[in-house]
């Protein structure tokens, strides 16, 4: 994890002042990420795997009225046996995909014990396996509810939607002067993750 918290401490620093002044929530996060567009695309074959477990980072600085600057990291680690052929026994992979994204988290009911909220972020996506690494651009959206029986600590329920763009393409289709039709085409991958973790505000 040295990795999040050097990014984690990055974009802390990036902060303007007044932002930074205020109070951090940190909430490490586990759950199961389902979506394996990833696996088959690294194996060029259907895999019986929908998802895996996938454990990351989730840091929020409030602005104002409920309105939260987000950052996230998560690693997701999957293993999957492809067989070679009819006659070859299964090889097993080893598939990593981590997301590493910024954006926004919009809370309501601001002092409550239960705050719902609603989030967007953009980012990158790494997605790794047998010395291939590829990164992708991601975006993301989702939601949940923050849990705060006392003031500084409470549970995060989250569930999240991840697009992401493996390959993008646009070309002119047709052009006349000062105006151009253009197609663009694009191949992605969905992944939908569920997680819970812990708040703990600094």
């Amino acid at each position: 994890m040295n990795l999040t918290r050097g990014l984690v401490v990055l974009w802390l620093a990036s902060l303007p002042a007044s932002a930074a002044a205020q109070t951090v929530e940190i909430a490490p996060v586990g759950g199961y990420r389902f979506g394996g567009g990833f696996f088959e695309r690294v194996t060029q074959q259907e895999v019986d795997l929908d998802g895996a477990p996938a454990v990351g980072l989730v840091v929020n600085v409030p602005l104002r009225d409920g309105l939260f600057v987000e950052a996230l990291v998560t690693h997701q680690d999957a293993r999957v046996s492809v067989p070679e052929s009819a006659f070859a026994p299964s090889r097993r992979w080893r598939m990593i995909v981590e997301h590493y994204q910024a954006g926004g988290l919009q809370e309501f009911g601001t002092g409550r014990r239960a705050r719902p909220y609603l989030t967007g972020l953009l980012g990158l996506t790494r997605y790794a396996a047998d010395g291939d690494n590829e990164i992708r651009f991601t975006v993301s959206a989702g939601g949940g509810v923050k849990l705060m029986p006392v003031p500084r600590f409470g549970l995060r329920l989250d569930s999240r939607l991840f697009v992401t763009f493996v390959e993008a393409e646009g070309r002119a289709i047709a052009c006349s002067p000062g105006i151009c039709l253009v197609a663009f085409e694009a191949d992605i991958v969905l992944q939908a993750e569920f997680t819970a973790g812990i708040v703990v505000v600094f």
